[in-house]
This record gives C-alpha cells, sequence and structure tokens, in this order.
C-alpha cells in the first residue's frame, strides 16, 4: 500500500502499522509509542529540516511534534485519515511556526538594534551639547563680577538657600538677593550674546 508517497507494509491485517501504534500510544501504551517513533522519526524529521533548514533548530522542533503525538494521540480519528498524515501535518505546523517565530525574533531583534544606534547617536549629540552649553555657562559666569559669580555658584551648584549664602559672604540678605538677580540677568544675556 502507498500511503503519502511511502510504501506502507501490511500485516495480513490491512492497518498500517503507524495507525496501530499511534492508537495504542493514545491509550498510553509507551512501547507501541517508541515503534512509532522508530517508523515515523527519520520522516518527519527530513520533513522539517526542509522548512527549517538549520539541523540544530530541526531537532528541537522533531521533540516538540512527537511531544504533541504522544499528548494529543487519542484525539487522532483513523477513520478521518491516515496516523502517517496526521503526523507529518502536525511537523510542517509545527516547523512553519518555527520559522515564523525566528522570523520575527529577528525582526524584533533589527528593529531594537535599530533604535539603540538612534538613541546611541541621539546621547552622543546630547552629550556634545552639555559640553557646548557647559562651556558657554563657565565663560559667561567668569564674565560676572566676583560678587555675583560667588552668590549665584553657592546657590546653584552648592545648593545653598540665600539666608544662607547671605552668611557665607557676610552680607545682608537683600543684597544677596540682589547680587543674585542682577547676575542671572547678565548670565542669560552673555549666554544669549554667545549662541
Amino acid at each position: 500500500m502507498v500511503i503519502d508517497g511511502l510504501e506502507i507494509p501490511e500485516d495480513g491485517s490491512g492497518i498500517d502499522p503507524a495507525d496501530a501504534a499511534l492508537v495504542r500510544s493514545a491509550s498510553g501504551d509507551r512501547d507501541a509509542f517508541a515503534e512509532l517513533y522508530d517508523m515515523m522519526s527519520a520522516r518527519v524529521f527530513g520533513l522539517v529540516l526542509r522548512v527549517v533548514v538549520d539541523p540544530s533548530q530541526s531537532e528541537e522542533v522533531l521533540q516538540e511534534v512527537f511531544l504533541e503525538v504522544w499528548q494529543s494521540a487519542a484525539s487522532f480519528d483513523e477513520n478521518r485519515g491516515h496516523a502517517r498524515s496526521w503526523i507529518l501535518t502536525i511537523a510542517h505546523r509545527r516547523a512553519i511556526d518555527r520559522v515564523r517565530s525566528a522570523s520575527s525574533r529577528a525582526r524584533r531583534e533589527e528593529r531594537v538594534a535599530l533604535q539603540e544606534l538612534h538613541t546611541s547617536a541621539a546621547s552622543v549629540e546630547d552629550h556634545v551639547q552639555l559640553l557646548i552649553d557647559g562651556s558657554r555657562a563657565i565663560r559667561a559666569l567668569d564674565a560676572l563680577p566676583e560678587a555675583q559669580r560667588q552668590a549665584i555658584v553657592l546657590a546653584y551648584f552648592g545648593g545653598y538657600s540665600q539666608r544662607e549664602i547671605a552668611s557665607l559672604m557676610g552680607a545682608p540678605i537683600g543684597t544677596v538677593k540682589t547680587r543674585m538677580r542682577d547676575g542671572l540677568s547678565r548670565l542669560r544675556t552673555e549666554m544669549e550674546v554667545t549662541r
């Protein structure tokens, strides 16, 4: 008998041995499943390898196929087809799923890589801009009178309050406020001029 292009040996009863082994496997017969594996594994592996191409991936798919066959053996209906066709259909589906999954993963990794490339380029630009802005800020601070520069540096880089700055500088708080206001105004003007 020829099924799916294969010569199927008959045991005289007219039943395909793969069908009989699958039916027995459905009842938990491990020996029958081992027979089924021996009958079908080479053919399944060949089909999977043609679809997946990668031998190690194909071996994984082969294991998945026979795990599904073992777990789903009870759902096989011998009146609707042969075990060989049923198993090869499962194998083909699993192989296609593996290819799609690998393709999807490759596209995802490519998107992440492109995003990281864009992000790192943007972060280099941001870093350079910060260096440029920092240099401009230092030059603008250097252009301020000493008292204004000191008050601003203590407030913005030292984290001191105006009251603490007044105490540190030995000046009235009103004077410190005026120095900071005037200094920030000049600093803004200097930063606009150096753009």
